[in-house]
């Protein structure tokens, strides 16, 4: 029975979900949202927090600042409110209205930017702000996960090793970028494990992770609208990109199978599975890393209105029944087969 007195001290590393029966493909999902924090992101919360601690660069007067599109912010408030220290993060418009309440009430300040840059969108005003701000006051300690060498040293030391020891006879790693922390972290670790591992990762379309034209996303959590200065692509074998329509898909297909996930493991699942349609992988073991959960997300992802006022109106057609045996609810005929439900109409937001 594990017994704690600070919430970073627990994080539950060997969950994982046998996909098959929903997808059709051998695909583990290693689930890492079980912790006071809710993601993944807690590791490299922890990691950068600690490091700075050893360095000694934190003291009673500092302060704390971060970008971060929800779930980091929410870990660094999290572990800001138990060691003590204040914490400012600095998110967008696009960050959950639960996530920035989650951040409020563990006692952070929550900045929202509201423009972008011409090059780097959102995150370009994130950090043009963070920028000024710790220029102007010198209490002020950026820990800047996007340039942090502890970000992915968190994933090599910790996640990388927990997936091996679940499966060392894994063939194929699925990781989804963002700073590309986790992906460089567990890419470094098994280049050096015992036996090749093919790694390939899955970003959103409209990201410049991996090159391309910026475009439009709503989705917080995967992508980047800069390429991340973290990221060696010499120790990714392949790359997916993912529609966000397609995110909203699988999230709620793995929903009406009872599990809620996040947008970013939406994204990592529907790369996966798109990427063992296109290839033989018969007999190999696969892995997917699934960076949260999903009740964040319920007023996003998960909300008819939000969904279809952005993606349109047939993102959420039904999928065809699992179980081709069990009739449809609704009225039957008795000289043919029975007849569909009615189609509910789904109210939107008044403009």
């Amino acid at each position: 029975m594990p017994v704690i007195s600070a919430p970073y001290a627990f994080n539950e590393e060997e969950l994982y979900v046998d996909l098959r029966s929903i997808f059709g493909h051998s695909l583990f999902l290693k689930c890492e949202g079980f912790n006071f924090a809710g993601s993944i992101k807690l590791k490299a919360a922890t990691e950068m927090v600690e490091s700075a601690e050893r360095a000694g660069d934190l003291r009673s007067e500092t302060v704390l600042v971060e970008s971060s599109s929800g779930n980091l912010g929410v870990a660094l408030s999290m572990i800001a409110a138990s060691k003590g220290y204040r914490f400012l993060c600095v998110t967008d418009s696009r960050c959950n209205l639960a996530t920035r309440l989650m951040m409020e009430a563990l006692g952070s300040e929550v900045h929202v930017v509201a423009d972008q840059e011409s090059n780097g969108g959102f995150l370009g005003a994130r950090l043009a702000y963070i920028r000024n701000l710790c220029a102007s006051n010198d209490r002020c300690l950026w820990l800047s996960q996007y340039t942090n060498p502890s970000n992915w040293k968190a994933h090599y030391r910790r996640t990388a090793p927990a997936i091996a020891r679940a499966f060392p006879r894994l063939d194929l790693l699925f990781v989804g970028a963002g700073t590309t922390g986790t992906l460089m972290g567990c890419a470094r670790y098994f280049r050096e494990w015992h036996r090749p591992i093919r790694i390939i990762a899955v970003d959103s379309v409209g990201s410049v992770t991996f090159g391309g034209t910026p475009g439009h996303r709503m989705i917080p959590g995967l992508g980047m609208s800069v390429q991340p200065p973290l990221l060696d692509e010499s120790y990714v074998d392949d790359v997916v990109r993912v529609a966000e329509a397609d995110t909203i898909r699988t999230c709620h297909r793995l929903a009406k199978r009872g599990f809620v996930f996040g947008g970013s493991t939406g994204t990592v699942v529907s790369g996966a599975t798109d990427w063992l349609t296109r290839h033989d992988a018969q007999g190999r073991t696969a892995v997917a890393i699934a960076p949260d959960l999903g009740e964040r997300y319920l007023d996003t992802v998960y909300h008819d209105n939000w969904v279809q006022d952005l993606y349109g109106e047939d993102v959420l057609d039904p999928d065809p029944p699992v179980n081709a045996d069990v009739a449809p609810l609704g009225p039957t005929s008795p000289t043919g087969p029975p007849e569909p439900p009615p189609r509910r109409r789904r109210r939107r937001h008044d403009a």
